[in-house]
C-alpha cells in the first residue's frame, strides 16, 4: 500500500476511555469568497447542542498545511513542522471527524486532499461523516471521491450525508438553513456518527488498529 506522507506528529493510539466524543470538523475550502464558512458554523452550532459531543473546528485558511511533500523516508520540508503542528495533535485527538467540502469539477478541493494526504495513523480505524454543499448534486459528487481516499486510509466512512444546494440559497442572512428538515437531518447524522465514534473508541481502547501491510 502506498501512503504520501504519515506526519511525524506524535499520535496517540489510547483513546479517551469516557467522556464526550471529540470531533474535528474539517473545513475543506480555501478558495476566496468561500461558502464553507457559513456550513461549518452550522455543523459547529448542531454540535454545541449536544452534550455528547465537543467539536473542534479546522479551517484550512487559518491552519495551512505544506504543499511539498519530502521523499519517501526523508526530513519534511522547512517550516513543515510548525504547520502540521497546528492541525496534526487535533486530527489525532478525534474520535471522529465532520468533513465539510464543496465540489470543484465533480471533486473536492486541492487543500482538502493535501491534509488528507499529510496524515495516516490520524484517520485510521475513525468515522468521518460528510456535509457538502455544490450546484445541482449538493456537493454529493465530491463525497463520493472522498470515500475512495478516506478507504484506503482505513476510516471508516458513513453512508448517510447533507448536502446543500448552493443555486436553492440554502441558508439565511443569519446563518440558518432555510429548509427545516435540514436540522433533524443533521441530528439523525451525528447520531449515527456518534454510535461510530463510541464503537470505535472502545475497539481502539481494546486492541490498538493495525494497518494490513
Amino acid at each position: 500500500m502506498d501512503t504520501m506522507y504519515t506526519s511525524a506528529a506524535p499520535v496517540s493510539s489510547t483513546p479517551a476511555a469516557a467522556g464526550p466524543l471529540r470531533i474535528a470538523v474539517l473545513n475543506g475550502s480555501t478558495r476566496e469568497g468561500r461558502f464553507g464558512p457559513v456550513v461549518a458554523r452550522w455543523v459547529m452550532g448542531r454540535l454545541a447542542e449536544r452534550d455528547d459531543m465537543d467539536g473542534d473546528l479546522v479551517d484550512l485558511v487559518e491552519t495551512p498545511l505544506p504543499t511539498v511533500f519530502p521523499a519517501f523516508g526523508g526530513p519534511a520540508p522547512e517550516g513543515a513542522a510548525e504547520l502540521l503542528a497546528a492541525v496534526s495533535p487535533r486530527l489525532a485527538a478525534a474520535d471522529g471527524f465532520v468533513v465539510v467540502t464543496p465540489e470543484y469539477n465533480r471533486s473536492f478541493p486541492a487543500p482538502l486532499k493535501n491534509a488528507i494526504d499529510w496524515h495516516h495513523r490520524e484517520w485510521q480505524a475513525k468515522p468521518v461523516t460528510f456535509v457538502s454543499y455544490g450546484g445541482r448534486s449538493g456537493g454529493l459528487r465530491a463525497v463520493e471521491q472522498l470515500r475512495l481516499v478516506l478507504a484506503e486510509l482505513d476510516a471508516a466512512t458513513l453512508r448517510d450525508t447533507v448536502s446543500f444546494q448552493l443555486s436553492d440559497g440554502p441558508f439565511d442572512a443569519d446563518g440558518h438553513p432555510v429548509d427545516p428538515r435540514a436540522d433533524a437531518a443533521a441530528t439523525s447524522l451525528l447520531d449515527q456518527l456518534a454510535w461510530w465514534a463510541r464503537a470505535l473508541r472502545s475497539a481502539r481502547r481494546e486492541s490498538p488498529y493495525t494497518a494490513a501491510a
